[in-house]
């Protein structure tokens, strides 16, 4: 008799989803779906359970997904959960995929170094992540001089003004994850990066991801008074306009980066004049002024800046039990040799002129 396996996953809004199952010759047996969910009619989770059972047991979480899904009659309603979140749950049972309790968490706290470096850091941590030789880790930034950190597929002609570049004295570097352009001054932003197995993401779409993944940032804003919601794909907002943003990226040895971006206290003057914000932009995120897309944490919340930081710190070690880490003399070191290689040429900058 094969051994029973168990897993869980919580629908980020919705309810729980418990798999139970078995292992024979490689394929799932005697699987039996369970949780707070609800779902019409009843017979329908004797169709999930059947549309699992002698699925290979290395079958992607999207494949699974696809085999419940069709599985279902029409005019079956799956309220609080999907077939994505069985799959999910299934993928969990078998070890395939891990939730956040599965894992030793680990944050850095800010340290002051140059943004080539931080940047620099994020492929070195992600990397250490992925090959299992470090913990996943929150790691919050902190840097001195005024910089611009561009998107992976972004272009510095389109994005930057070469004038306010040179008259404000701005760093400009390029990050090995997608998304927008970045606006940094000393004391302005509050950056953290998370560096995670993807296995923690295992089944989600990539939009689902950002929600998963931010959950306890959204927790830690509320503990000080701030109602923040994403905006597809990865805008961070509240009901007075958009704090932050985030960018992902995944690597080939299994580990993926999750950066996060909001405004403290921006220089919204300054910030027009260093970076260039088309009108498309402006018009899909229905507003035509760019100081005006942007709402300070400073002035929603009044508090400093190291408070908002010590507030996310504090909620994500408590929700995961994480310990304070600090960074290695390898790591430091393996980043400063790749802001020399890579982070602070022309060609990773202008790889995308």
């Amino acid at each position: 008799m094969s051994d029973f396996f168990h897993g869980e996953y919580k629908v980020h809004g919705g309810k729980l989803v418990v798999a139970d199952l078995a292992v024979d010759a490689g394929r799932l047996a005697r699987v039996s779906i369970s949780g707070d969910f609800f779902l019409e009619p009843d017979e329908a989770l004797a169709d999930i359970n059947a549309a699992l059972e002698g699925q290979p047991s290395d079958t992607p979480a999207a494949a699974l997904a696809e085999a419940i899904e069709a599985a279902l009659r029409p005019g079956v309603v799956l309220f609080g959960f999907s077939a994505q979140a069985v799959a999910i749950a299934v993928r969990r049972a078998l070890a395939q995929a891990t939730g956040w309790a599965d894992h030793q968490w680990e944050v850095i706290a800010p340290s002051v170094l140059p943004t080539y470096v931080n940047v620099a850091l994020d492929e070195v941590l992600t990397e250490e992540v992925g090959a299992g030789r470090r913990n996943p880790t929150l790691r919050f930034w902190d840097w001195e001089e005024p910089s611009v950190v561009i998107g992976s597929f972004q272009s510095v002609r389109n994005e930057l003004d070469p004038d306010g570049v040179a008259r404000h004295g701005i760093t400009v570097a390029r990050r090995i994850s997608g998304g927008g352009a970045m606006f940094m001054e000393a004391g302005n932003c509050i950056t953290y990066s998370l560096y995670v197995p993807q296995t923690l993401v295992d089944g989600l779409t990539f939009a689902d991801s950002y929600l998963f993944l931010d959950g306890w940032v959204m927790e830690a804003l509320g503990s000080i008074g701030v109602e923040a919601f994403y905006v597809p794909l990865n805008d961070i907002a509240t009901d007075q306009g958009k704090i932050g943003g985030a960018a992902q990226k995944r690597l080939g040895n299994g580990g993926m980066l999750h950066h996060v971006t909001m405004s403290y206290d921006i220089d919204a003057d300054k910030m027009v004049q260093v970076l260039r914000i088309g009108a498309e932009k402006l018009s899909d995120k229905g507003t035509t002024s760019a100081k005006k897309r942007v709402d300070p944490l400073r002035r929603q919340t009044g508090l400093g800046r190291a408070e908002i930081i010590e507030a996310m710190a504090a909620t994500f070690t408590a929700r995961y039990g994480a310990r304070s880490s600090t960074l290695t003399e390898a790591e430091l070191a393996e980043a400063a040799r790749r802001v020399e290689s890579k982070f602070a040429t022309d060609e990773w900058l202008n790889r995308i002129p």
